[in-house]
C-alpha cells in the first residue's frame, strides 16, 4: 500500500477521475442477468464503496465517468467471438438499451456533471469507447476504477489505462468479481503489478483532505 503522501499526490482533484465499471441494474441489481456476481458485489460491500466514492467525487469535483455495458435489441455490432458474448446473449435479463437493465443501479447517484459512456461491443470499458479521449480532454493523470468484474472488465480497464499512460488507484474493496476469493487473487497476483492499491477509506481520507485544502 502507498502512504498517506503518495496516495494524496496521485490523487489531485483537477487532474483524478474516477471510473465506476458496468455499475448497472443488469449486472449488479436485484434482477441481474448474473445474480452470482449481484450477489458479491452487494454482500461484499464494493457496490455501497463505489457508491461513497462517487458521493466524495461529486463533493470533491472529481469527474465521474459510468462505464455501461449494453447491446441493441437486434444484437447488431455486439460480439459474438467469445463464450461469454454466446452465454450473455442467452440470458434471461438483456443489457438492450435504453432499459431499466443499463440504467446506473443504486445506491449509486448519478449527478448531472457526471459522464455516462456506454458500448456495444468488446469487454473493455476504455478500448472502443469515448472513455480515452474524455480523460485526455479532462486532463486525467490518474484514473480510479471500480464496479465489476474482477474476471473481465476490471483488469481490461486497468489495463488499457495504463497502456494509455495513465496512472491507475484501485480501491480494492469497491471491486468484486466471482467467486468471492478470486478478486482478493486478481488484485495481489495481477493489478498489484500495475496499479497503486488502496481501500475506499484511504482514498476517501485523501480526497476530503484536499477539499479543506481548497
Amino acid at each position: 500500500m502507498p502512504s498517506y503522501e503518495q496516495l494524496s499526490e496521485l490523487l489531485d482533484p483537477a487532474t483524478t477521475v474516477l471510473l465506476t465499471v458496468e455499475c448497472q441494474q443488469g449486472v449488479v441489481g436485484p434482477d441481474s442477468a448474473l445474480p452470482e456476481l449481484a450477489r458479491e458485489a452487494r454482500s461484499s460491500g464494493a457496490l455501497a464503496h463505489v457508491a461513497r466514492l462517487v458521493a466524495a467525487a461529486h463533493e470533491t469535483g472529481v469527474q465521474v465517468i459510468h462505464a455501461i455495458a449494453e447491446r441493441r435489441p437486434d444484437g447488431r455490432g455486439a460480439n459474438r467471438n467469445a463464450r461469454l458474448f454466446r452465454a450473455a446473449a442467452r440470458l434471461p435479463v438483456q443489457q438492450l438499451s435504453g432499459t431499466t437493465a443499463v440504467r446506473v443501479a443504486p445506491p449509486i447517484e448519478v449527478a448531472d456533471e457526471d459522464f455516462v459512456v456506454r458500448r456495444l461491443h468488446g469487454l473493455s470499458p476504455i478500448q472502443g469507447t469515448d472513455v480515452d479521449a474524455l480523460l485526455r480532454n479532462l486532463g486525467c493523470r490518474t484514473l480510479i476504477v471500480t464496479g465489476v468484474s474482477a474476471n473481465v472488465a476490471i483488469p481490461n480497464a486497468v489495463f488499457d489505462a495504463v497502456n494509455r499512460g495513465y496512472t491507475v488507484v484501485v480501491p480494492g474493496d469497491a471491486i468484486a468479481g466471482v467467486p468471492s476469493d478470486y478478486t482478493p487473487a486478481v488484485i495481489r497476483n495481477t493489478l498489484a503489478l500495475v496499479a497503486t492499491l488502496a481501500t475506499t477509506d484511504e482514498v476517501l481520507a485523501c480526497l476530503k483532505r484536499s477539499r479543506r485544502a481548497g
